[in-house]
């Protein structure tokens, strides 16, 4: 009987375990579609400010910024976006991957995130900024971001700013990347077949740089941020699904060896009534 109450036990504790998977499905599956409509939303926005960026480059070459400033340096801040929580897959560990592979191990780091910035200290990295981003993203908080990657290249402590990001896919799909934020590259195409660089900018090209740059850096660090959040939790909902699929099978499996067990130590109580019986004729 020691059996069947310790597998009544196993049962009981897997329900429990199910019953809150289920919970932070549910609850990542809610925050999981305002995430991504606000990531899918900010690409269409993010297109037609690369068309305006790729106008200015094309017809005006001789347009300058210190923002668009080729550095021959090594010197290299990187702004890594994970997540602050777990349970959701692999999303920082494949993150982590890429940012070890793609970005100079000598880099200064700015996080968003308390599970990266936790790693990255634990190697000893110079982590010099801390962010902690709401939910949904607020574009200020993507604007406060921006503003000191900027102020840190402007100021010549760095030859090169990129971001380290998941970018969403689908539901079940996100891609770690990291890509160039500063010095910022023009786009040489945003996709549009009837575009045209016949424009005329007033009061100058240099002052319309002036102008776009930061709102176009401050909408990159904003894009990554939703894309990230979009990522964090499509990937918590399918791993507390799979999670929930997986603890319902397990309690399948202990049901099924509960009942053997059970039925084994009534057919064992039922042979020594009989055998009882008979001995006693």
């Amino acid at each position: 009987m020691a059996n069947l109450r310790d597998i009544r036990r196993r049962i009981k504790s897997v329900k429990n375990t199910a019953q809150i998977t289920r919970a932070m499905q549910l609850v990542a599956a809610a925050k999981m579609k305002k995430a991504q409509d606000q990531a899918m939303a900010g690409r269409d926005y993010s297109k037609q400010l690369n068309g305006v960026l790729q106008d200015i480059s094309e017809g005006f070459s001789d347009a300058s910024h210190a923002l668009l400033e080729k550095r021959t340096g090594d010197r290299e801040l990187v702004l890594i976006i994970s997540t602050d929580k777990g349970l959701c897959g692999a999303v920082n560990t494949n993150l982590a991957r890429v940012v070890r592979g793609q970005t100079s191990a000598s880099a200064d780091y700015v996080t968003v995130g308390r599970k990266l910035r936790v790693m990255m200290e634990k190697l000893g990295r110079n982590v010099i900024a801390d962010f902690s981003v709401k939910d949904p993203v607020p574009f200020g908080d993507a604007r406060a971001i921006a503003t000191l990657l900027s102020k840190e290249f402007l100021a010549n402590n760095y030859d090169k700013v990129t971001v380290a990001y998941t970018r969403f896919v689908n539901t079940m799909s996100q891609q770690p990347e990291v890509v160039q934020l500063l010095p910022v590259v023009p786009p040489t195409t945003h996709g549009d077949a009837t575009h045209t660089n016949d424009f005329l900018f007033e009061p100058s090209p240099n002052d319309v740089l002036s102008a776009i740059l930061p709102l176009y850096i401050n909408f990159l660090v904003f894009q990554a941020l939703v894309e990230a959040r979009a990522s964090e939790h499509s990937a918590r909902m399918v791993a507390m699904k799979s999670a929930t699929d997986n603890a319902k099978k397990f309690i399948k499996e202990l049901t099924l060896d509960y009942n053997k067990l059970r039925q084994g130590a009534i057919t064992s109580e039922l042979l020594e009534i009989t055998t009882a019986m008979k001995a006693m004729e």
